[in-house]
């Protein structure tokens, strides 16, 4: 069974470093030529040249699995729930990579999975629906009492000189040894095309614990175009408070590509908590442990060849092999169809609300040691 594993998005050096595709921006206006303003681009089909030779599930899982410094385990160290707060705060920092202008990851098969494991940490994704494309995640760290629980709806519009894609849906994280449940949100990717072509993570986010009573409100700002990237590109402000009094605690400034500092607005004291050269400076891709453990439905598998091809730059077999993919997804549902049958998550129960939209919960308690494995952050200073 072949696979394709390729290095992470990182500050320096990864993928954006190994693959570029030629004259992007002519290439993207013609791309949109006949898009209307306002269009949806959910089914929205991109051609391999467009492409990351990743699929999206390994985007949202290298996320976790792929950083220098451990951040998420240092959110079961903190001593009071203030402590393990900012330490969520700091860890939602480590996810935010620098994302590629012109190039998107693929969209997920149905059934997709992938399945990773980082130390005692192990990672579960698995596309739980196409149409519209939802993506469920379970990680479970048994060691650290440590569970992750997604369910992400990414929506992606056009808007003219710009796309903006929102990420809806849920992330849980649980604490259980402190019996604290996290609930956050996630920036929108702003891709700018005219009138200087740029991407960037903007919005407002918030994470909240019911449990300590404790929120934060995180900005994460749009630069201004004709001011070029400067020293307020990828700016983030925010504040932690308390959600019953809204008194302020802690100011949060910083830059997600450089560092975040936590200001306690008592005594005025600063400390940075987030270090993102350190966390996601030069990466580690994961590496097949156990080949044989490999499923057939497993990202580095189902889009092996497509990757093979956009790295060797041979887009004739990358159209061939993709459209091979996506022709076997439509005679699948055909053949489902025809016999009245309806496809069912192998791993998650999906559900779907008007008052909550798609929620997703996992069907097994523990995910289980994977064939692929990514290095520990002591492991990637050595």
């Amino acid at each position: 069974m072949t696979a394709v594993l390729t290095p992470p998005l990182a500050l320096e050096g990864g993928i954006a470093a190994e693959h570029r595709a030629p004259n992007l921006i002519q290439r993207i206006l013609s791309l949109f030529h006949n898009v209307r303003p306002g269009s949806d681009l959910t089914n929205f089909q991109l051609p391999p040249m467009f492409n990351l030779p990743k699929s999206h599930l390994q985007l949202f899982a290298e996320m976790i699995y792929c950083i220098n410094d451990d951040y998420l385990s240092k959110c079961v160290e903190g001593s009071s729930s203030l402590e393990r707060f900012t330490a969520v705060v700091a860890w939602n920092l480590s996810m935010i990579r620098p994302p590629i202008f012109g190039l998107a990851p693929y969209n997920p098969v149905l059934g997709e999975t992938h399945h990773v494991s980082r130390g005692t940490l192990n990672i579960l994704l698995e596309q739980v629906s196409h149409h519209p494309p939802v993506t469920a995640l379970h990680a479970t760290d048994e060691d650290k009492n440590i569970e992750l629980i997604w369910c992400q709806h990414p929506t992606p519009k056009f808007h003219g000189t710009t796309v903006e894609a929102t990420m809806d849906g849920r992330r849980q994280l649980k604490l259980a040894r402190f019996d604290e449940n996290y609930e956050m949100e996630t920036p929108k990717l702003l891709i700018r095309i005219l009138p200087i072509p740029g991407i960037e993570w903007v919005g407002n986010v918030r994470i909240k614990c019911k449990e300590s009573g404790l929120e934060a409100d995180l900005c994460f700002h749009k630069t201004n175009p004709f001011l070029g990237f400067g020293k307020n590109s990828r700016l983030v402000k925010g504040k932690i408070f308390y959600s019953n009094s809204l008194r302020t605690i802690y100011e949060i400034e910083g830059h997600w590509d450089r560092t975040v500092a936590l200001k306690d607005v008592n005594s005025g004291e600063s400390r940075v908590i987030y270090n993102a050269k350190e966390a996601i400076g030069k990466l580690t891709p994961p590496s097949i442990k156990d080949p044989k453990g490999l499923q057939p439905s497993e990202s580095v598998v189902v889009w092996s060849e497509v990757s093979r091809s956009i790295l060797d730059k041979d887009w004739g077999k990358a159209r061939e092999a993709k459209r091979s993919i996506e022709e076997k997804q439509r005679e699948l549902q055909r053949e489902r169809k025809s016999k009245g049958e309806v496809w069912v998550p192998k791993h998650f129960i999906l559900r779907h609300s008007k008052e909550c939209g798609w929620d997703c919960s996992p069907i097994e308690n523990v995910v289980h040691e994977a064939p692929i494995i990514a290095p520990c952050p002591e492991e990637t200073r050595d």
